[in-house]
């Protein structure tokens, strides 16, 4: 670990201005890097063993930091860290993201278990027996996906598949919605949801689609399978019609009717909640 006793106070430092890039997609892409803001995710990271390439300390901050962190996660939490700086209160929260910065930015490497399978339904180890596993298509919300990963990490969900237009997994309020819980679930990303389907179909799982449809099961109307699989879709428009066509069921959420639908966060959560009632 290289821990510099200089504080930084401009802007252009490579590191701060890294930093402030990663905001951006491409940006993200070209460095296989992405930024997480705030104490809590950098404990979680520290938990998890994230491979961490940066941490930038408020200065005010850094002592309080510090201590906080080392009486909760130990004195070496930051030995496995490339690189951790103190950047001037001005700078710091002129990249932060943060409405209240807490004082703290990371820099990570993307996570090797994240995957993205071309040809997923061609992987002689997919689908893993035993694996509880959740579909996403074209959930485009950031704040959505993050979200969907939480609840999929506190309800038992082995493996996310999302298709590949999804929202980024790295974008930061996927990463902050997540909260934490992103740097230890499995997700996969593939090009061919309706292959990955196919796939779980030869294994003998049943495949769910989620949608109003009049030929949908009424969620709560039966008792899920172990190995049973549900697709949630895009926000404003639900599932593709290939991607229907793919499943072997459709269920329905019971909704009020002051209620047109409900977010795709929402319902996922729902849905993984009563799927994960098998026993």
């Amino acid at each position: 670990m290289e821990q510099s006793t200089e504080i930084i106070r401009s802007r252009q430092n490579r590191i701060v201005s890294e930093a402030a890039k990663l905001t951006d997609r491409k940006a993200r892409e070209r460095s296989r890097c992405f930024r997480f803001d705030g104490y809590k995710l950098l404990e979680e990271a520290v938990r998890s063993g994230l491979a961490l390439e940066a941490v930038l300390l408020r200065e005010s901050s850094r002592e309080a930091l510090l201590d906080r962190l080392s009486a909760r996660c130990g004195s070496s939490a930051l030995r496995g860290a490339e690189r951790v700086l103190t950047v001037s209160d001005g700078i710091f929260d002129r990249i932060s993201e943060e409405k209240s910065p807490e004082g703290v930015i990371c820099i990570a490497k993307y996570i090797d278990k994240f995957q993205k399978i071309v040809t997923i339904y061609n992987d002689a180890d997919f689908p893993a027996a035993g694996e509880r596993i959740v579909l996403l298509e074209s959930v485009r919300d950031p704040l959505n996906v993050g979200a969907v990963i939480r609840s999929a990490a506190a309800l038992g969900v082995d493996r996310l598949i999302l298709s590949a237009d999804c929202a980024d997994i790295y974008h930061p309020r996927a990463v902050r919605a997540s909260m934490g819980t992103l740097f230890s679930q499995r997700i996969d990303r593939t090009e061919s949801l309706t292959g990955a389907i196919a796939c779980l179909r030869r294994s003998g799982r049943r495949v769910y689609a989620a949608a109003l449809d009049p030929d949908a099961v009424r969620l709560g109307s039966f008792r899920a399978a172990p190995g049973d699989c549900v697709v949630i879709g895009n926000e404003g428009h639900g599932l593709s019609p290939e991607v229907l066509q793919a499943c072997d069921r459709r269920v329905f959420i019971p909704i009020g009717a002051r209620a047109e639908s409900l977010n795709a966060a929402v319902a996922a959560g729902i849905l993984m909640w009563e799927f994960s009632r098998t026993d």
